[in-house]
């Protein structure tokens, strides 16, 4: 993605906000368009806005961001969603992947993770804080399914299996000896035989129903 990165930040506390806001603006490729302090107030943020991305508070009084993430990804064009926790174990974590986010972010992570986050996410290729999201899906059982009735052929496997190591499509072509655009091509493959929107749902699918296990 070329240009400025246009942002919204969503969270119940004015502090945060405002601390999220001085490190985003001190990068001259990104710009803070708007805020809201409860998911009720997404949309028409972003309506009246048009964020690349949005860091999404989880736990608000009203509207949570589980719900928030769910209503925006719905509609197109979508901002890409990246969830703010203070928890790295938070259940509802998990919960907003499901529901469509693209990577998650510690309130407490430094100022340089907070955009390197932003940036990991508005590019889309890589999958964002891999090991946290494992810890994550591993720790309810495994459904037994292992993805048999998506048919993955074995290529797209193994790419579904790097994907979920965080690997970027550049890294998955090297690891595979494959070009980019081909990488490219299995992931879309993965996500459309998963029925998913996009590579950290595919990966949260993938551990829970034990086709990619812990070791």
């Amino acid at each position: 993605m070329n240009g400025t990165l246009r942002i919204v930040i969503v969270d119940d506390e004015p502090l945060v906000r405002a601390g999220l806001r001085a490190i985003l603006e001190a990068e001259p490729d990104l710009e803070v368009v708007g805020e809201a302090d409860d998911g009720a107030d997404v949309r028409g943020v972003v309506d009246g806005t048009r964020p690349d991305v949005v860091l999404m508070d989880v736990r608000m009084p009203r509207v949570d961001g589980i719900a928030a993430t769910r209503a925006l990804l719905a509609r197109e064009p979508a901002p890409r969603v990246l969830v703010v926790t203070t928890f790295e174990n938070d259940d509802h974590v998990l919960d907003a992947l499901r529901a469509g986010a693209h990577g998650f972010l510690l309130k407490r992570a430094r100022p340089e993770e907070v955009v390197q986050a932003v940036r990991t996410v508005a590019r889309g290729d890589s999958l964002l804080f891999p090991d946290a999201v494992r810890r994550l899906a591993t720790a309810r059982p495994p459904s037994g399914d292992e993805l048999r009735s998506a048919r993955l052929t074995e290529r797209e496997g193994e790419v579904l299996r790097l994907m979920a190591t965080g690997r970027s499509n550049a890294e998955i072509a090297a690891e595979l000896y494959l070009g980019v655009e081909t990488v490219r091509t299995h992931v879309g493959n993965v996500l459309g035989k998963l029925g998913v929107r996009d590579r950290t749902q595919a990966v949260v699918r993938a551990y829970e129903s034990g086709f990619v296990r812990v070791r």
